[in-house]
């Protein structure tokens, strides 16, 4: 028996691969939730009453997807490059706390929703972006492996928000509270439904992943970076400015990671803490190896792993299955699919 590659894998295989890895995913994860004592069956549709049965559970599996959204695309953008970009979680908090901090800046407080909303969005990018840069310049100055500095520079930012918020940034009112100075309110994102959590902020990452497809497929830039990806030796000789192209494929990559950040601070919570994301970063490579590294699966990944997490919490109360099997199920998947794509890729011979 051996492994041959296909020349091509037809939009139907590509396609039924995702579901195929998730469906494998979950029916495995249905076997821990019967040797847990309960019935799989009965599990998965408590985890999707949770998630879709109320309005609350709508707007918060919406809410939870949001910023999921946007980190799954920093990756797929990077990883599509293969730029491995394994930072997500750093350049979400730096891009959360340059929210606040640029709060302090006189006129911002004063300014016209539109205007101070937009800025901040801005600099949260912008930070990310300035995180990926250190190691996207490592690795084309000298050669640096990506996966190292980009995973290390997470412990570097997460300590550098630490300490920005148990000192300059530290709110006073918190009452010792670790949290920084609150976001402007004329940069708070409004509410897309009132009394919940849902924010415009899903409305920019829907567009963002519209947006993120759309060069992806339809631009010189785009095309670039795909090249990039399959070959670069063979880009750089087809005349693919690879420094360049990678570059800018950090920006983009970082400045959706960042992005998410500002986002989740003006939408959701309004200041930042150190347990302001639940491993968002790192939830966003599995989303975009879920996705296929497609922009627009992303959306349909991110959906799914927001489900298992908010539906978790509810199944968990009523069957008394420890909540962990959402990120189960989801590392599961993640598994599934690289099995999925590796199919995609090769087919078996005897």
């Amino acid at each position: 028996m051996r492994f041959e590659r296909r020349e091509s894998a037809s939009p139907a295989l590509t396609v039924l691969a995702p579901l195929g890895a998730i469906g494998a995913a979950l029916v495995v994860a249905g076997l821990l939730i019967a040797v847990a004592g309960a019935n799989a069956f009965e599990a998965y549709g408590l985890i999707l009453e949770g998630a879709f049965g109320s309005r609350l559970g709508v707007t918060e599996t919406l809410t939870r997807a949001t910023p999921l959204i946007l980190t799954g695309l920093a990756a797929a953008v990077a990883f599509r490059a293969r730029l491995w970009n394994i930072g997500g979680e750093g350049q979400f908090y730096l891009g959360a706390l340059a929210v606040t901090a640029f709060g302090l800046v006189p006129g911002i407080a004063g300014a016209p929703a539109p205007v101070a909303i937009l800025a901040c969005l801005l600099v949260g990018a912008l930070a990310g972006t300035l995180l990926l840069l250190v190691p996207v310049t490592l690795k084309l100055r000298f050669g640096v492996d990506e996966v190292v500095t980009t995973l290390l520079l997470n412990f570097v930012a997460i300590l550098f928000v630490s300490m920005m918020i148990e000192g300059p940034l530290r709110d006073p009112l918190a009452f010792g509270w670790p949290q920084s100075v609150p976001a402007p309110d004329a940069a708070l994102l409004p509410k897309l439904l009132e009394r919940t959590r849902l924010h415009a902020g899903l409305l920019i990452a829907l567009a963002l992943a519209v947006a993120v497809w759309w060069v992806q497929a339809r631009t010189v830039f785009g095309m670039r970076a795909r090249a990039a990806g399959l070959n670069a030796r063979a880009a750089g000789f087809a005349g693919v400015p690879l420094a360049r192209t990678l570059a800018l494929v950090g920006c983009l990559s970082g400045g959706l990671a960042g992005l998410a950040g500002a986002i989740e601070v003006l939408g959701v919570k309004g200041y930042v803490t150190t347990d302001l994301s639940p491993n968002y970063g790192y939830s966003g490579i599995v989303i975009a190896m879920l996705a296929n590294l497609n922009a627009l699966g992303v959306i349909a990944a991110a959906l799914f792993s927001a489900v298992m997490f908010v539906g978790a919490d509810s199944m968990s109360r009523a069957l008394g299955i420890p909540s962990y099997i959402a990120d189960v199920t989801v590392a599961l998947s993640l598994l599934t699919m690289l099995v999925a794509i590796f199919l995609t890729q090769y087919r078996v011979r005897r």
